[in-house]
Formats: C-alpha cells, sequence, structure tokens
C-alpha cells in the first residue's frame, strides 16, 4: 500500500500525467504560472525586512549587535544570484521533467527557504538566512521563474508574446501583494519586546508553497501535435521565425544566443539601476518639491508600469515583431535617458516621471518578450532551457546596473558636483549601452540551417 501511495505521487509529477484531456481550456495555464509568479514576485519587496531585521535586539533603534543593512542587502543579492544559476542549470531538467514536477520543486524551495530564514531570525545567525532565501529560496526563484515558459508558449503558439507577457507580468506585480501583506504581518505579530519578523516568514512560506501547489496542480501541458482551433501555422514565416528547432547545446555555439545575451544584459542594466535609485534619485533631482512620501509613491508608480509595460510590449511584439520591439526599447530609451537629465534642470517633474514610466515599461517589456524572441530564433522543444541560460544576463545586469549609477553618483558628489546633477553622467552612460543594445539587436540574423535539428530529433 506504501509502494502504491509513493507511486501514485510520482505519477502525479511525471510529465505523461500533466497531458490535458479533451476538452482542457489552455486559458487555465496562465492563471497556473500567475500562481507561481505572483509568489516568486515577493522577491522584489524583500527589502520591507531589511530595515526591522536591523532591530531585532534594540526593537526601536539598533543595538551593537544587531544586523547591518549593508549585511542584510546581500540577502538579496544572493536570491538573484541563484535564481540565476538554477535557471541555467535546471532549464535542461524542466525540459525531461515537465512543469509541474519544477513548479513542486519551486514550491519546496520557495516555500522553505522562509522557513530556514524564520530558523534564522530566531537564533539571529544572518548566515542561515543567507542559506534560507538567498540560496534555496533563490533556487526556487529561479525554477519558478522558467517553469511555465515553454508550457505557455507551446499552448499559445498564435500569440507567445501574449502568452508569456501574461505570466511573467506577475512577478512585476507580485511585491503589490507581498510589500503591504508582510508589513501587516509583522505589526499583527509584533508586541513591544519582540519584532515579528519570524512569524512573518512563516506564514508567507506556507502561504507561498500552497499558492504555487495550487499553480502546479492546475498546469497542464497540450497533447502531441495539438493545434488552437482555426489556427494553421503561417504558410511563410517571417524573417526571424523559424519552424525548425535548435538543442540546447547548439544554440549557445550560435551568435544569436550571444547577441540576445547582451541585448537582454544592456535592456536590464539600464532599467535595474534606475529602479533601485529612484526613490533617492527623485528626492535629489528635485530638492523640496518630492518629498519622502511623494518618492515612495513614485516609486510605487514605476512599479505599476514594470508590471503593465510587462504585459504590453509582449502582446505588441506578436503583431511588429520581436527584434522590431526591441529597436523601439533601445531607440526611444536612448532618447529618454539622454532627455532625463532636461527635466531635473528645467524642473519638470511631469516630464521626469513620465520619462521614467516609459523606461521601466520597457525594463519589464524586456522580461516577457524574450522568451517569444527565443522561440522565434531557436524554434519551441528547447525555449524554456535557452531561456534559462539566458537569465545569467539578469544576473550580470543585477551587479552591473547598482553599480554604474551608486558609483558614478559617488564619484560625481565626492567631485564637488550637486546631488541634483550628480546622475546626469550616468544617464549618458546608460544611453550609450542602450545604444550599443541597439547595434546587437540588428546585428540579429535567423540561426544557419546547419545547427537546425533534423524533424525525427526534434520530436523525440
Amino acid at each position: 500500500m506504501t509502494t502504491t501511495t509513493v507511486e501514485g505521487a510520482g505519477g502525479w509529477l511525471d510529465r505523461s500525467h500533466t497531458v490535458a484531456e479533451p476538452g482542457f481550456s489552455r486559458w487555465m495555464v496562465p492563471p497556473a504560472a500567475l500562481c507561481i509568479h505572483l509568489c516568486i514576485g515577493q522577491a522584489y519587496a524583500f527589502s520591507v525586512f531589511n530595515l526591522p531585521m536591523s532591530k531585532l535586539i534594540g526593537i526601536t533603534e539598533s543595538a551593537p549587535d544587531d544586523w547591518k543593512l549593508t549585511g542584510l542587502g546581500w540577502i538579496f543579492s544572493i536570491a538573484i544570484l541563484f535564481l540565476g544559476i538554477a535557471a541555467a542549470f535546471g532549464g535542461g531538467w524542466l525540459d525531461r521533467v515537465g512543469p509541474r514536477k519544477a513548479m513542486v520543486a519551486a514550491a519546496c524551495c520557495f516555500g522553505g527557504g522562509f522557513i530556514i530564514s524564520a530558523l534564522g531570525v530566531y537564533l539571529h545567525q544572518l548566515w542561515i538566512i543567507y542559506l534560507g532565501y538567498g540560496v534555496l529560496g533563490g533556487i526556487g526563484l529561479g525554477l519558478g521563474y522558467i517553469s511555465p515558459v515553454k508550457t505557455l508558449i507551446t499552448w499559445f503558439p498564435d500569440r507567445p508574446g501574449m502568452a508569456t507577457g501574461m505570466a511573467i507580468m506577475g512577478f512585476g506585480g507580485g511585491a503589490f501583494i507581498a510589500s503591504p501583506l508582510s508589513v501587516y504581518l509583522m505589526n499583527l505579530f509584533s508586541t513591544p519586546e519582540h519584532i515579528g519578523v519570524a512569524e512573518t516568514f512563516i506564514v508567507l512560506g506556507i502561504t507561498y508553497f500552497i499558492f504555487m501547489m495550487i499553480g502546479a496542480t492546475m498546469v497542464r501541458v497540450p497533447p502531441e501535435g495539438w493545434r488552437p482551433v482555426g489556427w494553421t501555422p503561417p504558410a511563410t514565416q517571417g524573417a526571424m521565425v523559424t519552424s525548425a528547432n535548435v538543442h540546447l547545446d547548439d544554440a549557445l555555439k550560435t551568435p544569436q544566443f550571444w547577441l540576445l545575451w547582451g541585448v537582454l544584459c544592456l535592456n536590464v542594466t539600464a532599467g535595474i539601476g534606475v529602479l533601485g535609485q529612484a526613490s533617492a534619485m527623485s528626492q535629489e533631482m528635485f530638492p523640496g518639491r518630492i518629498t519622502a512620501a511623494a518618492a515612495a509613491g513614485f516609486v510605487g508608480l514605476l512599479s505599476i508600469f514594470n508590471m503593465l509595460g510587462r504585459f504590453f510590449w509582449a502582446s505588441a511584439s506578436d503583431y511588429i515583431g520581436r527584434k522590431m520591439t526591441y529597436a523601439i526599447f533601445f531607440v526611444l530609451g536612448v532618447i529618454l535617458y539622454a532627455a532625463v537629465p532636461w527635466t531635473g534642470k528645467s524642473g519638470n517633474v511631469f516630464l521626469f516621471v513620465l520619462f521614467y514610466g516609459i523606461i521601466l515599461s520597457m525594463y519589464g517589456g524586456g522580461f516577457s518578450t524574450v522568451p517569444a524572441y527565443l522561440r522565434d530564433v531557436f524554434g519551441v522543444r528547447y525555449v524554456g532551457a535557452i531561456h534559462g541560460r539566458l537569465l545569467t544576463a539578469w544576473s550580470v545586469a543585477g551587479v552591473l546596473g547598482p553599480v554604474l549609477v551608486n558609483y558614478i553618483r559617488q564619484y560625481q558628489i565626492d567631485g564637488g558636483v550637486a546631488k541634483a546633477d550628480a546622475y546626469t553622467v550616468t544617464m549618458y552612460i546608460m544611453a550609450g549601452l542602450l545604444a550599443v543594445g541597439f547595434l546587437l539587436n540588428l546585428m540579429m540574423r535567423p540561426v544557419a540551417e546547419r545547427f537546425h535539428m533534423k524533424p525525427e530529433a526534434a520530436r523525440a
């Protein structure tokens, strides 16, 4: 009986048990993906814990034995590092085992990371939180991020950009749920002698695990040869859209993979550097006009643009093409970044906010459009694994962007430049990086036929 139970559980996780039965609606798959991405999108809100965790002993203010913000900042950095590592090395495994097993693994790692971190808070051992949320949670982030991508593209061959945009939009919007929820829970569990961080971690870990498991239960893959009713593949594909497939190992040998790696890295570098310093930048460029409260609202507004841009630009790419979409990102980005210093000098807050809103929409759109771009260039067979390898560009950009913004700003200030003008050089450098990205995207061509898999190998 025990053996049967174990086999049954293994069967439920097996890829063959996720094949959709006749009558299954493909529109059930985006909500399953959202269950994952809305949960792991919490990563963008993790900073709400930094200040409370710097007062676990002192309660009202940091005590000598409390953790420093510099040490706490590494929790998020480690998580993003392991997101990239897990996505890169877990993509091939995901292709073999299917989305359900990967989603369950992501739920266990991400939820378990919170539980281990709660223990780290209770024992006041920061290394345990590095291990919990940073390493284990980061692995959950990576597996959860890539797990629905190939499935969505397979279900929506007619609109792959829209499909991935719906899911990845959740990653951008997860912080809107996580931030107020985390603050509410900490207030609920806190006392005059205790900050309720550990209890909040436990509740979040259990809650996210449950919702991610709901997504894993809902997900299905289409039967072999399935197509949407009334849809047939175009008789002639676009210049950048292939009907062939490229193996994961061969994809990494093509110049197209590395061009797209550079395209994503440069687009993310420009956006993530601004996202990390948006509050301080707005206050320093408009001293006395943008208060701390207004700056917080500005950050929230940028998050909305980031979230909506993931859906809008990915959906638009289904009609104008992926290469053209990225060309717009880079051309418009160069113009807007170069114009930002002028908005500060002229005191035009409205245009400053508008320009950065558009910039952040393209930052989010870059994430949601790239899976469909990869599908166009390399085919659908290994798109999940190739996407995972490409996300290492995110890990690099996550370091490069903030370093450029923070260190150049400090260098300018140390040189006697006023804080209001300290971002000018940085904005011009970002515009230059986007110009390089435009050239890389311009160089994109179809993959040479020698890299295409034979049809029988692609079906295996």
